[in-house]
C-alpha cells in the first residue's frame, strides 16, 4: 500500500511539475510523435515510470525514420545524433557546459578551416545604405518607420581583412579557445547574429578601450578582448541594443531578429 501511495504522490509531483512549465504530458503514452516524446524525456523526472517505455519506443521511431528517409533528409543527422545520445543516457538534454563545449569544438573547426585557406569562411551578403524598416513603436506593429543603414561602408570595411590581418586575427582566436588558463588576462567573446540585418556590435570598457566586430545576418564572428567591464551596443534591424557585461571567461551573446526589407 505505502509502495502504490509513493507511485500515485510521484506521478502527482511529475504531472505537475510539466504543467509548470506549460506543457501536458498526460496523454504522452499515446503519442506517436518522436519530437514530443523526446521532449518528453528532456522534462520528465528521472523516475517516472513512462520513460521505461517511450525511450525504447522512441529510439525505435528515430531508427524507422532513417531506415525510410529520402537521400539528402537535413533531419538524418540530428536523429542520429539523439541516437547516440539515447544509448548513453537517460535522454538528449545536454548540460550548460556541455552546450558550451559544442559550440567551442564548432568555433575551433571553423577557424582552423579559415587558417587552412587563407580567408574568412562564411559567406555574406555585403551591406548596402538601402532603408532598414523598424516599428515605429514598442506598442504597434502596424506604423513602421524607415531609417538607412548608416554602418553599410564600416561594416563591408570591417568585414573586408586583408590575408595577414586575417591570419593574426584568426590565430589570437585558436589561441584563446584553446588556453584553459582562468589566469589569461584576454578572453574570447563570440557574438551570434539571429536577425536579417548586418551588424556592427560595439564593445566599450573603461578609458580608450574599444573593439568593433561585424557579424553578417544569420551568421556569428568572434573577437578577443581584455577581461574587464564592458559596454555592448549594436543596432539591429534599426533597433538599438545596449548591455552591460563583465568579462571574465568566455562569453556568447545571442542577439535580435527583427528583420530587414
Amino acid at each position: 500500500m505505502n509502495k502504490l501511495l509513493i507511485f500515485f504522490t510521484a506521478i502527482l509531483c511529475i504531472n505537475l511539475s510539466a504543467q509548470s512549465r506549460g506543457k501536458d504530458y498526460s496523454n504522452i503514452l499515446k503519442s506517436k510523435s518522436i519530437y514530443e516524446i523526446n521532449a518528453f524525456l528532456r522534462d520528465a523526472h528521472p523516475d517516472d515510470p513512462r520513460r521505461s517505455v517511450l525511450k525504447p519506443r522512441v529510439m525505435e521511431m528515430m531508427k524507422e525514420y532513417i531506415k525510410d528517409a529520402k537521400p539528402g533528409d537535413i533531419k538524418v543527422k540530428q536523429m542520429q545524433d539523439w541516437l547516440a545520445m539515447l544509448k548513453r543516457r537517460p535522454s538528449t538534454k545536454i548540460s550548460f557546459d556541455e552546450m558550451n563545449a559544442i559550440i567551442k569544438q564548432k568555433q575551433i573547426a571553423k577557424y582552423q578551416k579559415e587558417l587552412q585557406v587563407g580567408q574568412a569562411a562564411v559567406v555574406y551578403t555585403p551591406s548596402n545604405p538601402k532603408n532598414v524598416y523598424v516599428a515605429a513603436a514598442a506598442f504597434t506593429t502596424t506604423t513602421v518607420a524607415a531609417i538607412p543603414d548608416a554602418e553599410a561602408s564600416e561594416f563591408n570595411m570591417l568585414m573586408a581583412e586583408n590575408p595577414s590581418e586575417h591570419k593574426n586575427k584568426t590565430v589570437k582566436i585558436l589561441n584563446s579557445l584553446f588556453d584553459n588558463d582562468p589566469n589569461a588576462k584576454e578572453c574570447i567573446v563570440m557574438i551570434e547574429n539571429k536577425s536579417d540585418c548586418n551588424i556592427i556590435v560595439r564593445i566599450e570598457g573603461v578609458g580608450t578601450t574599444k573593439y568593433r566586430l561585424p557579424v553578417p545576418s544569420h551568421g556569428d564572428n568572434s573577437i578577443v578582448v581584455e577581461k574587464g567591464d564592458y559596454l555592448f551596443t549594436s543596432i539591429v534591424c534599426g533597433a538599438q541594443y545596449a548591455s552591460q557585461k563583465t568579462i571574465q571567461k568566455p562569453l556568447m551573446v545571442a542577439l535580435g531578429s527583427s528583420a530587414k526589407k
